[in-house]
């Protein structure tokens, strides 16, 4: 079985309930319920940021009250993970120079894993230490 970091008991759980909720387990599920799932935040606010009827982001949820700095890079790296998702006339802030300027960077990397499986295969064998962290 695949070793995941979360961040805690209730970002696993969050990760295993939406996977389950949307009945999709593909890549991109999987790095957005992942990357939203890290703060209590956007665990909380989950129905303003992606559409369960749709089965698709809800960009529009950037601009909720509730949002700081570091929720809104959150968020952009899952819409762009989810997409290649960029918000218009700020593209730059779904750049890696903005967005891993956070906490949550080691996470971020884990996302971009979980979403990329195919070409991430070889940062297991090649940086075991990384990945051999408590999950």
């Amino acid at each position: 079985m695949e070793t995941i970091l979360f961040a805690g008991r209730e970002h696993k759980a969050f990760f295993s309930e939406m996977l389950a909720k949307t009945c999709n387990d593909d890549t991109y599920h999987r790095a957005f319920f992942y990357t939203m799932g890290i703060c209590p935040e956007t665990r909380r606010n989950i129905h303003t940021l992606f559409d369960f009827e749709e089965d698709g982001i809800r960009p529009e949820g950037l601009a909720a009250a509730w949002q700081t700095g570091g929720t809104r890079r959150l968020c952009r790296l899952a819409f762009n993970l989810w997409n290649g998702w960029t918000e218009e006339g700020k593209e730059n802030r779904s750049a890696p120079y903005e967005l891993f300027d956070c906490g949550f960077a080691p996470y971020f990397f884990e996302a971009i894993r979980l979403r990329y499986p195919k070409y991430c295969r070889s940062l297991e064998r090649t940086a075991p230490h990384i990945f051999a962290k408590a999950r």
